[in-house]
């Protein structure tokens, strides 16, 4: 075993592989970007080193400044964690030339299984079932779109050094191939310095399910079961579960045995994942008739592997440090065994009903699931942030991962559901509620999945509020009142609860909620009863504090248990039934103020402008792509909200803009 590490990564993973590390009696050395010179994970280690900008190409990716901080601080070893520079091979062989152990695959298979269109040559050799496709090296775009005009349509146009979802997209017909093409390459350049591409055809009804693998320098190597990662947006996963519903042991054994064989084709050493398409030609109720083919290797640690060490109950990263330090297999295929059931949720700032447009700000409130109110073991939430922290529009939008397991796929999935209830963020635009909808949708939990599932089930999974409209005023309202109360003195002249010698009392409130502007009247009685009228819904207000900052809420016939937090005029509400947030009006802040200036486009978050489609004078339609943005790793489009005609360009590409940056005007059209 090593005695100090260097973590070449950032966030989660960095703090993870810390705990770890820290559980053996292994010292650890962090290296931090200038944007994360007070992050979480820096704090984890025992030492820290500055590397560079906050870009990752400043920091992250500067492979000689990690291995001098390595070298400088005595690590033995470096673990690159995931993403950046873990699936490397020049990085790996850097690191082989320092004399320090990379924590991870050879170079050699690195670089095998880094191409996807190598790879699936290999793959082919070595008898493991292929997609049809295109893999050849040829990229002339016309050759490129006669192939996929020969598979068929739709297609998948994927980036040959990729991952991620980064450079994919699904062509539907032929006329759209050359546009997707040129979009798909230029994420692909931007992501991974190459804009190869392979062409594939689309499997129907997919399931993607993947096998982890691990090996020794010893020649031994073995599967720990599969994950079942179908449910994805954007070609990125969102939940993870082991083991795949509906797995049958003899589907589970081929493809166990075929990713070992895959594995053992490069001579594989560490941790690895085997990922395969899986088609469902006979629909959800039919497991036995389900065919696999081989996509890629991640040669890395996965996003997901939380979801295999419980249902193992072993540590991965342990087994890596162990295998880089030149021991065998802690165990064998036969002693290997899987209990109960896991899954993982990732929990990212984004805005799921706005495209999961990533999102930026401060964690002004962040709360865990308390761990104490599940079973043990049954929780656990793996992050790298803390209450205060910001996210950066520089790296990815993940904030946490949440895992949860229990002795049935239906226990955990109360579990995850209790424990995504109990998760608050506020400062930015989170998955949270998103994932409750998908954890509740009826495909997910009768286990109906498949890559669509979220196109499938977007009626139920966006822009729904399951708070509701009265109880979220009422709940706005109580959070005014018991903050009135906290002030108050012990004189009368101090009560703030309408008291009046005579008469009654009414109080106006006003609030936008989604939009619309609505009006609540709140009477105050003179025994101190509370009455709320909202339209045409009314009835008492009962208002009983809790601790914790929460409080029972009963108005309109229900009774919810509230947490409330404001900043600035807006009010974020939780409950068990979902969060939601309104603005409350102050009439004579807002007393003047006109309608604000049309025609403007701005940038909907921080990033840097990649391309303009017009140019000042070309009269545009409503829909019509106008530019494109890249922030957080991802290329986002930005089309004419109405018809009308280019009036200006304010910026060039190139340009870095921040969120809410005018990018261009539109003259209406007449």
């Amino acid at each position: 075993m090593f005695n100090k590490i260097l973590i070449a990564n950032r966030g989660e993973i960095a703090c993870r592989v810390a705990a770890t590390a820290r559980r053996l009696g292994v010292k650890t050395v962090a290296v931090y970007s200038d944007a994360d010179a007070r992050a979480r994970h820096v704090a984890a280690c025992d030492e820290a080193v500055h590397i560079g900008g906050s870009a990752p190409k400043e920091s992250y990716l500067q492979w000689e400044r990690i291995i001098a901080a390595a070298q400088a601080t005595g690590a033995q070893a470096i673990h690159p964690g995931y993403g950046f520079l873990s699936e490397n091979e020049d990085f790996a062989d850097a690191c082989a030339k320092a004399g320090l152990v990379f924590i991870g695959p050879p170079s050699s298979a690195i670089e095998a299984m880094g191409l996807k269109a190598e790879s699936k040559r290999l793959m082919e050799k070595a008898g493991v079932p292929l997609v049809p496709g295109y893999h050849g090296t040829d990229q002339d775009p016309a050759l490129l779109q006669r192939e996929a005009d020969r598979i068929g349509y739709p297609a998948l146009i994927k980036a040959s050094a990729g991952g991620g979802g980064k450079g994919m997209r699904v062509v539907e017909k032929s006329e759209d191939f050359a546009a997707a093409l040129a979009s798909c390459q230029r994420e692909a350049r931007n992501s991974f310095g190459s804009d190869a591409v392979l062409i594939e055809k689309y499997v129907q009804r997919p399931r993607h399910i993947e096998i982890q693998v691990f090996g020794d320098a010893h020649g031994n190597c073995v599967y720990l079961f599969e994950r079942d990662c179908s449910v994805q947006r954007r070609h990125q996963k969102v939940l993870e579960e082991a083991p795949a519903p509906g797995m049958t042991p003899e589907l589970r054994q081929r493809m166990g045995e075929a990713a070992v064989a895959a594995a053992k084709a490069v001579n594989y050493v560490g941790a690895g994942t085997v990922e395969f398409i899986v088609e469902q030609p006979e629909g959800y109720d039919h497991p036995e008739a389900m065919r696999f083919y081989f996509m890629e290797m991640n040669t890395r640690l996965q996003v997901e592997h939380p979801v295999t060490e419980a249902i193992t109950g072993l540590d991965l990263v342990e087994w890596q440090l162990r295998v880089a330090g030149g021991e065998p297999l802690p165990l064998q295929q036969h002693e290997l065994r899987m209990t109960g059931h896991a899954i993982e949720a990732r929990i990212c700032a984004e805005n799921p009903d706005n495209q999961f447009l990533p999102a930026t700000g401060t964690l002004r409130v962040y709360r865990k699931p308390a761990h104490a109110a599940f079973a043990r073991g049954a929780v656990r939430f793996d992050d790298g942030v803390r209450e205060g922290d910001a996210i950066s529009p520089f790296y990815d939008s993940m904030i946490a991962k949440l895992i949860v397991h229990g002795d049935t796929r239906e226990q955990a999935l109360a579990r995850l559901d209790a424990a995504l209830a109990e998760t608050r963020i506020v400062g930015l635009a989170t998955n949270v509620q998103f994932l409750r909808h998908v954890v509740g949708s009826e495909s997910f939990a009768k286990a109906r999945l498949d890559t669509a599932l979220i196109p499938r089930e977007s009626a139920v999974l966006f822009q729904q509020d399951r708070v509701g409209t009265p109880t979220a005023v009422a709940a706005a309202v109580a959070q005014t009142l018991l903050g009135e109360r906290a002030l108050e003195g012990a004189d009368p002249f101090s009560r703030r609860d309408g008291f009046r010698s005579h008469g009654l009392t009414t109080r106006r409130f006003d609030f936008d909620v989604a939009g619309a502007t609505l009006q609540a009247m709140l009477t105050y009685g003179r025994d101190g009863a509370l009455t709320l009228a909202l339209g045409d819904v009314q009835g008492p207000l009962l208002i009983e504090p809790l601790d914790d900052g929460r409080f029972d809420l009963q108005f309109a016939g229900r009774r919810d248990t509230v947490q409330t937090w404001v900043t600035g005029e807006t009010v974020h509400v939780f409950t068990a039934r979902g969060a939601t947030s309104l603005v409350e009006i102050d009439l004579l802040a807002h007393a003047g103020e006109g309608e604000g200036e049309g025609g403007r486009l701005t940038a909907p978050m921080p990033g840097k402008v990649v391309s303009f489609a017009v140019k000042a004078g070309d009269a545009v339609k409503k829909g019509q792509a106008l530019a494109v943005m890249e922030a957080m790793k991802m290329e986002h489009t930005i089309a004419a909200p109405a018809d009308g005609t280019v009036a200006e360009l304010l910026y060039a590409p190139g340009d870095q803009v921040a969120e809410g940056a005018e990018l261009l005007t539109l003259a209406a059209a007449n």
